[in-house]
């Protein structure tokens, strides 16, 4: 079959070339509902608009920034007046004129409203404290300048469902078909008698039509629900003078935002202070080249990222004014890129329905050609009566229900089924799945590539250890002060008070009731509460001296650094980071007297012992440093990384999480090896990792420099081994996930959490960002969000993965049997004996019960813990197994026997006399044949064990999707003969239907005793 599949097997997990994806879309020409099967696929059509929008919007700045350079010298004569509305208000500058400054980067309109300064005069807030947090302030802000929130296209409603369901080809003209025989019936039997055929079509279509509507809105209403929280992104903002988090989409104009690096700009806005601020906007024009923001070019553009650095912005134009929230609105409707099992399956789909399609030909003709066969014998070929047309309209309507039925619609469209499902549970299980294909994936990963801190660590640290003035000292919660700083000069303590509240990423503030927040990455926060046990004040510090210059930190440098100028018009350079990377910078130390000495070799072998040591109680380990700016300094000049004085060593402690060791063990036995990949020492790693259960005794650790030097040879000798790599860096991480990808064919997930680590989350096959801990560029480039940061529901992941790609399995398995049965059945009797037994409407109630209810039992089984226990299938893995193709042909063969038998000997067996023993004996075949397909259903829900109805009960969907087939199949026969061509049958008969349905199972279970070889 996989050469048959070529067109479908080009399109990737994720990053798909829109060639591959235009290339199966028109191999795919045999479908039956163009709208139900290409519902859950990209909208090509709207991507290029979104380009052309970004090309727009690259061309309108480019244009804006000459305009205004242009202008600047003409800014006398523009003159602007406030709307009154506006002044009622109680501001001084409408939403329009604001729009226009900022997304055309008019910096002539800017001065001429007193430039930043002006703006937050005019929008009433203040740099320091905010916007008025009062309901009636808010209110009047969000009449004059609108809200924070884009423009989405409407939920379809569950009619529109309906009508897509009637969009289908093949019930288009089985209604045809029906209104046809009504007519001819009416006309020549009357009413109601001659109606009884085309209403029993009548009412089959509405019934499939209806199920399939309700099982398509609920999807619907799921992948709904997951858009609302992929949107869910908070910043922190200052009002009433107080720093809060709140929601993107309750931002207002005039609203004092803070961003650090990896934040989304969540409006247009101004830049108001802030250091080495660099911002990406290529989700917004596609120019790839960061901007460089700062006094001098205040534009902040909304959706654009922050590349490095941190700022105060002020926010001027929000929500549908914005260029983001035009392109947003388009975005929406881009939709997201079918997975690679929905395609194979849309492959699988029209292979099957080109042969049902051949045999319902073939069928027809064989049947047409008995009825003229029939007439020639007779000599009334020419004369034609209204039961004879009617009859060739009923061959008509068995031909096209058979390629309803010969048409596998539902393979493709239950995997939309079952990600929906799958998602829906992950959500609750703490995992946000952002692209649909990564729920598929997942359950291929071989090897997890995982950050420490925050994943498999509790990401709650705090300051256990400590070395000053050469002397190791324990922190406890209930140690004093005093006790502490006992033997330590009073001037090293300022100078350690100094460096934490001066050299930060992070802040303290007072909430509203009063008490002390620490804010910050947890290693900022731990730092910051260890300088206020050191009896420091954060804001005393920050003003008794001015910070001149900020190099955030980053993972490749490893270090952040600040430069201070001080009273007397002196400079300081401050920096913190990787302890033996600082420690090489030093020359200089602080002895027990608090004065400044060389570093000799002595002290130097010491302090790395300390590290060391600090290192191997898995503590994370940072050097805090300084050094004296000589001469004059300006904030664009570099400070050069050599001759620091050390000031001291702190050991940060970071729990592992509970948990975490069962689940790695767990992913062992699933086959799947977990990696750590860590920016922390290399002892701090190996400790970790050996708790954790990650290094074992024929495991290796390596250093980030060291694995950068490796050539290919050694790298494919070291990398199968590779468990811990330590000091990485995001280019290291990005290495190794390529290697693993490209040289061993592994799937491969990884972690990540920083803007950095972007690249590597790209590269994988499944990207994880951290929910918490995980900026918005990381969580944007990732496919699953970890919405607890914890490790154990990685694990969670995989196994949703694996059930997600087992369901779709046996849904297929036990699809194909029902049309390797329906055709060969029908097929082999209309040649045969010139009838089939099944008539259209029975053929569209078997459809219905193989596509929507069985994609509604099958592909929503809950994962079991088994799944966790086989070997994962890797990147070369075939979907449609030898397992299955052994039950699929071994059932197969069985039903066709025995609905055959019943065809040849039904009658002599069930002892059926008189005119009706036909419509009795199609009756029978009808209710087995529903029967092998109820127990069929069970044999499915394990393809290679034997007991099938372990955790049954657990299943409600199952349960209730197997109870309404028989009860609605005795309703069929009992009751509604009338329109279905069925007849009621006794007690024997039904006896006789269900045991030999339930005969199918000993027989599947005899079927999977024998081997059926590798995948």
């Amino acid at each position: 079959m996989a050469s048959y599949l070529k067109d479908f097997s080009d399109v990737q997990p994720k990053n798909s070339p829109e060639e591959a994806l235009q290339r199966w879309r028109k191999a795919c020409w045999l479908v039956k509902n163009r709208k139900r099967r290409f519902r859950f696929t990209a909208n090509l059509s709207k991507r290029f608009e979104v380009r052309e929008i970004q090309k727009s919007n690259q061309e309108k700045l480019r244009v804006a920034v000459l305009v205004s350079q242009a202008a600047l010298s003409f800014i006398q004569g523009i003159s602007y007046s406030v709307p009154e509305g506006v002044k009622g208000a109680g501001f001084e500058i409408d939403a329009d004129e604001l729009g226009s400054i900022v997304e055309g980067h008019n910096v002539k309109k800017l001065k001429v409203h007193g430039g930043v300064e002006g703006l937050v005069g005019k929008l009433s807030t203040s740099v320091d404290n905010g916007i008025d947090n009062s309901v009636e302030a808010l209110s009047r802000r969000r009449e004059v300048y609108g809200i924070n929130k884009f423009v989405e296209s409407p939920a379809k409603g569950f009619w529109l469902f309906v009508w897509e369901a009637l969009q289908d080809t093949t019930l288009m003209i089985l209604a045809v078909c029906a209104v046809v025989s009504l007519i001819v019936g009416i006309a020549t039997e009357g009413w109601p008698k001659g109606a009884h055929d085309g209403l029993g079509i009548v009412a089959s279509i509405l019934l499939v039509v209806f199920v399939t509507a309700t099982s398509d809105y609920k999807q619907s209403l799921q992948f709904k629900d997951l858009d609302k929280e992929k949107k869910k992104i908070t910043v922190q903002v200052t009002r009433n003078g107080y720093r809060q988090k709140i929601s993107i989409f309750d931002l207002l104009a005039g609203d004092i935002v803070h961003l650090a690096i990896g934040d989304q700009v969540p409006a247009d806005g101004l830049f108001v202070s802030g250091y080495s601020l660099l911002i990406n906007e290529s989700s917004l024009t596609g120019e790839s080249e960061p901007v460089n923001v700062s006094a001098e070019n205040p534009f902040l553009l909304s959706g654009t990222k922050v590349q490095d650095g941190s700022c105060k912005m002020l926010i001027t134009t929000v929500g549908m004014r914005t260029q983001w929230g035009k392109l947003m609105a388009t975005l929406s409707e881009g939709g997201d890129d079918e997975t690679p099992l929905q395609v194979k399956l849309n492959g699988v789909a029209t292979i099957i329905g080109k042969i049902g399609l051949f045999f319902a030909v073939i069928t027809f003709a064989v049947l047409v050609q008995g009825l003229f066969s029939k007439k020639m014998i007779q000599g009334t070929l020419w004369s034609w009566s209204a039961d004879e047309a009617l009859e060739m309209l009923e061959y008509f309507a068995i031909a096209v229900t058979i390629v309803v039925v010969a048409v596998p619609e539902g393979l493709p469209l239950a995997v939309t089924l079952s990600l929906a499902f799958a998602m829906k549970k992950m959500m609750n299980d703490k995992a946000l799945v952002r692209h649909l294909a990564a729920c598929e994936t997942m359950g291929s990963a071989t090897t997890i590539c995982s950050d420490k801190t925050g994943t498999l660590t509790t990401n709650h640290m705090t300051v256990v250890k400590a070395c000053f003035c050469g002397k190791i000292k324990e922190i406890s919660s209930s140690m004093k002060k005093s006790a502490f700083c006992s033997d330590i000069p009073d001037s090293v303590v300022t100078m350690i008070q100094k460096s934490i509240f001066n050299n930060t990423g992070g802040d303290i503030v007072l909430t509203e009731d009063g008490k002390i927040e620490v804010l910050g990455t947890p290693t900022e926060a731990a730092l910051l509460e260890f300088g206020l046990f050191l009896g420091g004040d954060f804001k005393a510090e920050r003003l008794a001296s001015k910070l001149v210059k900020v190099e955030p930190f980053n993972s490749e440098k490893k270090r952040m650094g600040i430069v201070l100028e001080l009273p007397g018009d002196c400079f300081q350079a401050h920096c913190k980071g990787a302890s033996e990377i600082i420690l090489s910078a030093c020359d200089k130390t602080l002895n027990s007297a608090g004065e400044v000495v060389p570093l000799d070799e002595k002290s130097y072998n010491y302090l790395n012992d300390t590290i060391e040591q600090f290192a191997n109680e898995a503590l994370r380990t940072l050097c805090l440093a300084y050094k004296d700016i000589e001469g004059d300094y300006k904030a664009d000049s570099p400070v050069s990384f050599e001759g620091y004085t050390l000031i001291g060593i702190v050991g940060i402690k970071d729990p592992v999480r509970p948990g975490v060791k069962e689940s790695v063990a767990i992913c062992r036995s699933a086959g799947i090896m977990v990696r750590m990949v860590t920016g922390d020492n290399i002892n701090t790693a190996k400790a970790i990792a050996r708790e954790c259960g990650i290094l074992t005794d024929d495991g290796l650790a390596i250093e980030g420099p060291d694995f950068r030097m490796k050539s290919d040879e050694e790298l494919q000798e070291i990398i199968p081994k590779l468990q811990v790599m330590a000091r990485s860096s995001p280019m290291d991480k990005h290495t190794l996930v390529r290697h693993l990808r490209s040289t061993f064919q592994e799937v491969v997930a990884v972690t990540g959490d920083g803007t950095n680590d972007a690249p590597a989350l790209h590269e994988a096959d499944i990207g994880l960002a951290m929910g918490i801990s995980g900026t918005e560029v990381a969580k944007e480039s990732a496919d699953v969000i970890i919405l607890d940061d914890n490790f154990s529901t990685i694990v969670t992941v995989a196994k949703w993965g694996r059930s997600v790609y087992v369901n779709i399995q046996k849904f297929v398995q036990f699809q194909l049997t029902v049309n390797v049965v329906a055709l060969i059945v029908n097929f082999s009797s209309a040649c045969l004996t010139g009838q089939t037994p099944l008539t259209a409407v029975q053929l569209l109630w078997v459809n219905m019960i193989m596509d929507t209810l069985g994609a509604l039992a099958l592909a929503t089984e809950p994962p079991t813990n088994d799944l966790m226990k086989r070997t994962p299938v890797g990147r070369k893995g075939n979907f449609i197994s030898n397992a299955m193709w052994r039950n699929i042909f071994g059932q197969s063969i069985y039903q066709f026997v025995v609905i055959w038998y019943l065809q040849t000997a039904g009658k002599a067996v069930f002892r059926l006399h008189g005119d009706d023993s036909d419509l009795i004996l199609n009756t029978i075949i009808f209710n087995s044949f529903v029967f092998c397909q109820a127990f069929n259903e069970i044999n499915s829900r394990d393809m290679e064990k034997i007991n099938v109805f372990r955790g049954i009960l657990d299943n409600y969907v199952f349960v209730g999707v197997l109870s309404c087939t028989v009860l609605f199949q005795a309703i069929i026969v009992e009751f509604l003969g009338t329109f279905a061509n069925t007849h009621p049958l006794t007690w024997q008969q039904w006896l006789a239907s269900v045991l030999i349905g339930l005969l199918g199972m000993p027989i599947a279970a005899a079927i999977k005793m024998i081997p059926a070889g590798s995948r």
